[in-house]
């Protein structure tokens, strides 16, 4: 009887531990749910929703929202501008991250697109749109054995297709045809 009642006085530990863990913010929740952290305990993969995607983050925060506003107006500058404001308050967000190494690229500042995307991949080596946006970057840097290896990550990272694995091997092909005619 006594061991009874030790083992569901245990059990009961667990389950109150387990509760307070999940409650007292100890579980990190990320604007986007699909965001994994450094802290995760189980791998998972994310991607850069679309320019301009509604989501739940926009509601946490603003400067986020109006970054992703500025990449579907086409407003790099701008874009880069209210993610820096998100990033002070998210450091390790690996969406913003990429997001602003997105506009970086776009204007051209491939150092500073390399370091956001490098900084995404360290905080999550799962985002898919860290891999593929990087595996761009090394195109447009000479580098298509190092995008290539971005396309390999991405098809373990991806189980089954995904659309950042068929968008980099688009762009790895058609890089690959224009090389093939100017040799």
């Amino acid at each position: 009887m006594l061991r009874l009642i030790v083992s569901a006085a245990l059990f009961g530990a667990l389950v109150a531990a387990g509760s307070w863990y999940v409650t007292s913010g100890s579980a990190r929740i990320t604007p986007d749910a699909s965001t994994a952290t450094a802290h995760a305990p189980w791998p998972i993969c994310t991607t850069m929703t679309g320019p301009g995607a509604g989501a739940d983050w926009a509601q946490l925060d603003p400067d986020f929202a109006a970054g992703k506003r500025a990449l579907a107006a086409e407003s790099w500058g701008a874009a880069i501008t209210a993610f820096d404001l998100a990033i002070l308050r998210d450091p390790t967000n690996a969406d913003i991250q990429t997001d602003i190494g997105y506009a970086h690229a776009r204007l051209g500042q491939l150092g500073p697109a390399m370091g956001h995307y490098q900084r995404a991949l360290m905080i999550n080596p799962r985002h898919r749109g860290a891999r593929a946006q990087l595996g761009e970057l090394f195109l447009e840097l000479g580098a298509p054995i190092k995008a290539q290896e971005q396309l390999v990550a991405l098809r373990v990272i991806c189980l089954i297709p995904c659309e950042e694995i068929t968008h980099l091997e688009r762009v790895i092909d058609a890089e690959t045809r224009r090389s093939t005619l100017r040799h």
